[in-house]
């Protein structure tokens, strides 16, 4: 088993700003998101400030939907290493074209549902293809940690978390304790 919990250093960068992430339950994380079209600046402004908002929260991965956008993008930055350079990727219109019949579990938490975190079984190894910011078509092959990040960020790109590969009342738990946490919070506790 793996830990997915990691403290990583933010990295800052004029003009980024901080979004302001959804928690679970909201119909936005449930919606699958639409393709990008084109590459713009906007688009690219869009990554860097997903990536700011992902290594102040801190985190290793973050969807589009996670900040109410409902475009197929998502950031990762999955190294852990102390001391090893950062290596953040940004992946539009990604998709999973391989994956390995062997597995790997993960305790896997998600920026989205705060302070829960639970065992999760995925591919140990997928290829993916995606669309750079600087248009261009990427395939890289990831395993471990990177591989659970991925695919992780793709399940929000189509409405679906890490909650749901769990039985229906760990489930249902977790949702009602993101209900309280947003009550609270909307009462100002939070």
């Amino acid at each position: 088993m793996h830990d997915l919990r990691c403290a990583l250093p933010a990295i800052r960068s004029a003009g980024m700003t901080l979004r302001d992430i959804l928690i679970h339950p909201d119909p936005r994380l449930r919606t699958v998101t639409k393709p990008v079209g084109e590459i713009t600046d906007d688009i690219r402004r869009l990554a860097d400030d997903m990536l700011e908002t992902m290594y102040d929260a801190p985190g290793i991965g973050l969807a589009a939907p996670q900040i109410g956008v409902m475009s197929r993008v998502l950031v990762m930055d999955a190294v852990k290493e102390e001391g090893a350079a950062p290596r953040p990727m940004a992946l539009i219109n990604p998709e999973v074209i391989w994956s390995s019949e062997e597995t790997n579990v993960y305790e896997e938490g998600c920026l989205s549902i705060p302070e829960q975190y639970a065992e999760v079984t995925r591919p140990a190894e997928v290829k993916v293809r995606w669309t750079g910011l600087d248009g261009k078509a990427v395939e890289e092959q990831f395993e471990g940690l990177w591989a659970t990040c991925v695919q992780h960020e793709i399940d929000h790109l189509n409405g679906k978390l890490f909650i749901d590969y769990l039985r229906p009342l760990k489930r249902q738990m977790i949702t009602r304790k993101m209900q309280k946490l947003k009550r609270e919070m909307a009462r100002g506790e939070g």
